[in-house]
């Protein structure tokens, strides 16, 4: 059974940075599609940003584009996001997700909470 746990969230001053980490176990998750989505209050959860298993691919939302960066580290198994310049809009729970590809991700972590005070 695989399990994601996200932690390095927090409170942070609109233009802040905050680095987010995901650690897989269970099995390693060096071949799989990391993602990182989120979910603010009262909306939708939300794609944020991917990677693919060699990190030369990486997807993001437009919002998130210049501003957060996606990293893993296939020997820790762990999948980072590096959220610089934060938004009080960025304030929202953020998910650490995993599978074979972006329409396929069946592994969850319980999420982290970002708060972006103004």
């Amino acid at each position: 059974q695989v399990q994601l746990v996200e932690s390095g969230g927090g409170l942070v001053q609109a233009g802040g940075s905050l680095r987010l980490s995901c650690a897989a176990s269970g099995r390693t998750l060096s071949s799989y599609v990391m993602t990182w989505f989120r979910r603010a209050p009262g909306k939708e959860r939300e794609f944020v940003a991917g990677v693919n298993w060699s990190s030369d691919r990486t997807w993001y939302t437009d919002s998130a584009k210049g501003r957060f960066t996606i990293s893993r580290d296939n020997a820790k198994n762990t999948v980072y996001l590096q959220m610089n310049s934060l938004k009080p809009e960025d304030t929202a729970v953020y998910y650490c997700a995993a599978g074979v590809g972006l329409g396929s991700l069946p592994y969850w972590g319980q999420g982290t909470q970002v708060t972006v005070s103004s």
